[in-house]
C-alpha cells in the first residue's frame, strides 16, 4: 500500500512516521522544501520540525507530484486555506480512486468546510481525520485518540486495520460536516477559556466556562448541519480540552495575552489566528441565519473583543456568565 501526506510539516511528520512502521506500507511526503527532503532521506530527520527525533527509514520525501499517481491513500496536512487549491491545481495528479484525507483543521471556501469544497471538484472518497493530537506527542508513541470521519462506513475496516498496533486510536463517526465544524470550534472556545484563565485562576470558574462552551458548541454544531452528539468524540471534547487547557496551544495562548492586554496588532499579524478567523467567519454566517439566538451565545462576546476597538476586556467573564444557551 502506498500512503501519501501532502506537506512536510509537523502533523505529515508525525503520522507518517507512525505509518511508517506498518509492514508493506511505502510512505511518501510530498514537499516544496527541499532542505527537509533532504534531511529526511539522507538523515531520516526532519531538521526543521523534530531535529532530536530519528524517523523511521521507510518515511521518505520528494517534490515529484507523479508520485500521487500511484498512491492508495492521500493525506492533507498543509494548512487550511491551502488544501482546496492544491488539489484544484494538482488534480491530473490523482488517482479517482484514491482515498482523501483531511488534517486540516479550518474553512475552505466560501466559509465551507474543505470537504464541503473538495466534493465539488473531484469524484474521490474524501474523509477527515481530527482529534487532541499535538504533533511532538505522536511522534515519541504517546497514545492519541482521533476521529475518523466518512459518510459510509464501509471505510472504517480499512483504517482500523491501518492504525492496528500503532499509537493512534480511533473512534468513527458519519457525521462528516459535525466532525470539520468541531475541530474549527474548539478554537473558538480555547481563546475564550485562555481570557478567563488570564482574569481568574479559578479551578469553579474555569469548570463552568467549560460546561458552557461544551453546551454552546452542541447548539451550534446542530444549527449548522451537524450532530449534537459529535461533541462527545475525540473531535469534539477531546480536542477542546487539549486546545483550551494546554500552553502549547497557539489559541489558548492568544487568549491568555488577550486577558492580560498583551493584544497587540503586532501579535495579530505575526501568530497564526485560527480562532480569530473562524470567529469572524462563524457570525457572519450566524447573522444570515434566522433560527440562532445571537445574543446568548459567549462566542459573539469574543466577537466583540476582536472588532470592537474600544472593548473593555476587564468586562468579558462578568458579561459571558450573564448568557446561556
Amino acid at each position: 500500500m502506498k500512503i501519501c501526506f501532502i506537506g512536510s510539516g509537523a502533523i505529515s511528520t508525525a503520522i507518517g512516521n507512525v505509518l511508517s512502521n506498518k509492514p508493506g506500507s511505502r510512505v511518501e511526503m510530498i514537499s516544496i522544501e527541499q532542505e527537509v527532503i533532504y534531511s529526511i532521506n539522507t538523515y531520516h530527520i526532519n531538521h526543521k520540525y523534530f531535529p532530536t527525533i530519528k524517523l523511521n527509514p521507510n518515511l521518505l520525501a520528494t517534490n515529484d507530484r507523479n508520485t500521487l499517481r500511484s498512491a492508495d491513500l492521500v493525506f492533507f496536512g498543509i494548512p487550511s486555506h491551502i488544501v482546496v487549491k492544491y488539489v484544484i491545481e494538482n488534480k491530473q495528479y490523482f488517482h479517482p480512486d484514491t482515498l482523501f484525507v483531511n488534517l486540516a483543521k479550518g474553512f475552505g471556501h466560501g466559509h465551507k468546510t474543505i470537504p464541503q469544497c473538495l466534493q465539488k471538484e473531484v469524484s474521490n472518497p474524501i474523509l477527515s481525520l481530527k482529534g487532541p493530537s499535538f504533533a511532538r506527542e505522536i511522534i515519541n508513541d504517546v497514545p492519541t485518540g482521533l476521529t475518523l470521519a466518512a459518510k459510509n462506513e464501509k471505510y472504517f475496516d480499512f483504517f482500523i486495520d491501518l492504525f492496528a498496533n500503532t499509537t493512534i486510536f480511533l473512534d468513527f463517526s458519519t457525521d462528516v460536516i459535525g466532525v470539520e465544524l468541531s475541530s474549527i470550534l474548539k478554537n473558538i472556545y480555547a481563546i475564550i477559556i485562555g481570557i478567563v484563565d488570564a482574569h481568574y485562576d479559578s479551578p469553579n470558574l474555569r469548570s463552568l466556562v467549560i460546561t458552557k462552551a461544551i453546551n454552546e458548541m452542541r447548539y451550534i454544531l446542530s444549527k449548522f448541519g451537524g450532530k449534537e452528539k459529535t461533541i462527545f468524540n475525540y473531535c469534539g471534547y477531546g480536542d477542546f480540552s487539549l486546545t483550551a487547557l494546554n500552553d502549547m496551544s497557539r489559541n489558548r495562548t492568544l487568549g491568555l495575552l488577550i486577558g492580560k492586554g498583551f493584544f497587540t496588532d503586532y501579535i495579530s499579524e505575526k501568530v497564526v489566528l485560527e480562532g480569530k478567523i473562524a470567529t469572524n467567519i462563524f457570525m457572519e454566517e450566524i447573522a444570515q441565519k434566522k433560527h440562532i439566538k445571537t445574543k446568548n451565545l459567549m462566542m459573539k462576546e469574543l466577537y466583540k473583543v476582536f472588532n470592537d476597538e474600544e472593548y473593555d476586556i476587564t468586562n468579558f467573564v462578568k458579561r459571558i456568565l450573564t448568557v446561556s444557551v
